[in-house]
């Protein structure tokens, strides 16, 4: 008897944790929306899109992004059975080659995506129906990468109107210190021609397409049983989009190709970049177009291109070289093309590593070594802003210095992220970053 009834409890109890889950899901799924939504209501008082025009395009339109609504589409899929993949990828190619037709036949550019986004909505709807936790988890996280893009489109637009003045005077002057990176990798970049610039270009944009590929090699399996990971690269790609751009406000500069270049359309100091390295040792804000987003400090190019080359690590070979080719490449391209100072790419670094040691190895609990990582990194990515703002002069004046110094900080940053995670256990560098030597009964860090 005792046994009968409580073989009639277990579904109860997992429709149970299934309703309880589903309704964190609904609810975050709310605050979503109420984000979208003020976000909305910002660029309706200041006459600009926002996001809800843009999602809507993604629908009925044309699509901003050919390759993002596919990225959140086959992120999403990971958490259904293969049947659900074929049926849904066949709906969506179907959707788009039909879409495709009507906008070549009609004059329209040629887009792709709408068929994505119907499908992945489809999704949503039918994954809650049928009250399947881990396929609405992973329709969740196909969405917020579609979301967060729209969010960030408007984010970008509004930090050109809270911050009309930006500090790339401070940011260029500090840069030498560098050796004025943007300059010399522009150089080398227009002397190579247009293939070098083709192919950095294609990398530097596809950025979200390699964060999918990395993603869904790490979801393999959830959708037959296997447990999600602790851990994932969409957790830090998410948090990064979330943090970085609080930076924009703080620091707006908007990028040697455009304070110091001919794409300002008027509002550059100068056209130098990338011939002739400014240097004026009195710096000062400059006032910039209501056009041009202040999106350069701290790099989240960077920030993002890092996390993906820190989760290929424990992958295959492919995976591993992805990684490292679309780190080595982003580096190339956000200063060869402009876009950035070296210092954004400094600060760049220290976000990514100081975001990915809150998320990274979760079962490890809140041990010293990550207090003391993330305490460490937090002060150094202060520091970093606070030194570029107010000792531009000194660094451009004392290179061999402050150079070195800057360097270190975010050397330093690297290795205690290393120990903390990376080190072999039992080895000296291992203990002193908190790990402690494998045993049977002991889970697998989350990779």
């Amino acid at each position: 008897m005792n046994g009968v009834l409580q073989g009639d409890e277990r579904p109860t109890c997992v429709e149970q944790a299934a309703t309880g889950a589903l309704r964190i899901y609904g609810i975050g799924a709310a605050v979503v929306v109420l984000f979208l939504g003020s976000l909305q209501l910002v660029a309706l008082l200041h006459d600009f899109s926002g996001p809800f025009p843009s999602i809507w395009n993604d629908f009925a339109g044309t699509p901003k992004s050919m390759a993002v609504p596919w990225g959140g589409l086959a992120l999403a899929l990971v958490g259904v059975n293969m049947t659900t993949r074929i049926r849904a990828l066949s709906i969506a190619v179907a959707i788009d080659v039909v879409g495709a037709v009507v906008r070549l036949e009609s004059g329209r550019p040629f887009s792709v995506g709408n068929g994505a986004v119907i499908v992945l909505a489809g999704l949503a709807v039918y994954t809650v129906w049928r009250r399947d936790v881990g396929g609405v988890r992973a329709v969740c996280l196909g969405a917020l990468l579609i979301l967060a893009t729209k969010a960030g489109d408007a984010w970008l637009q509004i930090t050109t109107i809270v911050r009309p003045y930006v500090f790339d005077e401070y940011a260029q002057l500090a840069d030498h210190a560098l050796g004025n990176p943007s300059w010399v990798v522009g150089s080398a970049l227009e002397a190579l021609g247009p293939p070098a610039f083709a192919v950095l270009h294609w990398v530097y944009i596809q950025l979200p397409v390699a964060a999918i590929v990395i993603a869904v090699y790490q979801l393999r399996g959830v959708a037959s049983g296997r447990a999600w990971p602790s851990h994932y690269l969409v957790r830090t790609f998410l948090l990064i989009g979330i943090v970085g751009p609080v930076f924009y406000i703080l620091f707006p500069v908007v990028g040697p190709m455009f304070a110091f270049g001919p794409a300002g359309e008027g509002f550059q100091i100068d056209n130098l970049w990338p011939s002739v390295v400014p240097f004026d040792a009195s710096p000062t804000p400059i006032p910039f177009d209501a056009q041009t987003p202040r999106n350069c400090m701290p790099s989240l190019h960077t920030a993002w291109a890092l996390s993906l080359f820190i989760h290929s690590r424990r992958g295959p070979w492919w995976l591993r070289a992805g990684g490292t080719t679309w780190l080595v490449c982003t580096l190339a391209a956000t200063l060869g093309f402009g876009y950035h100072y070296g210092v954004d790419l400094v600060a760049g670094v220290v976000l990514c590593l100081t975001l990915e040691s809150i998320l990274r190895d979760p079962e490890r609990g809140w041990d010293r070594a990550r207090i003391r990582l993330v305490g460490y990194g937090s002060a150094v990515m202060i520091a970093l802003l606070l030194s570029y703002r107010y000792l531009a002069l000194p660094f451009a004046d004392y290179p061999e210095l402050f150079g070195p110094a800057i360097l270190a900080l975010m050397g330093t940053v690297v290795a205690m992220f290393y120990a903390t995670f990376f080190a072999t256990p039992g080895t000296a560098f291992a203990t002193w970053g908190g790990q402690s030597a494998p045993s049977p009964t002991r889970p697998a860090p989350s990779r």
